[in-house]
């Protein structure tokens, strides 16, 4: 995720993680509720948490999950989802 998805992750950071401000994101984590992540705000680490739209029981389910994050971010920002997503 942080290696081929750093500006993926930093769109959902920016849009639904509260710190439209970052610089830079990266997940440090997860759970079946909420994808936790690192954000770069003012030169500051910032931790933050994101709720899943619903809870994950398997792993299959994280993907799909980033995967609409993400759309849903570039929808909020504006801006237009790379076609892989």
């Amino acid at each position: 995720m942080n290696d081929d998805h750093a500006e993926d992750t930093l769109l959902i950071c920016r849009a639904l993680g509260g710190v439209p401000g970052a610089s830079a994101a990266r997940m440090t984590g997860l759970d079946g509720v909420a994808g936790e992540y690192a954000a770069e705000v003012g030169g500051e680490e910032v931790a933050v948490r994101i709720p899943w739209s619903q809870p994950l029981t398997e792993r299959a389910e994280i993907r799909r999950e980033v995967v609409r994050m993400y759309r849903e971010a570039c929808e909020r920002l504006g801006v237009e989802p790379h076609a892989e997503h």
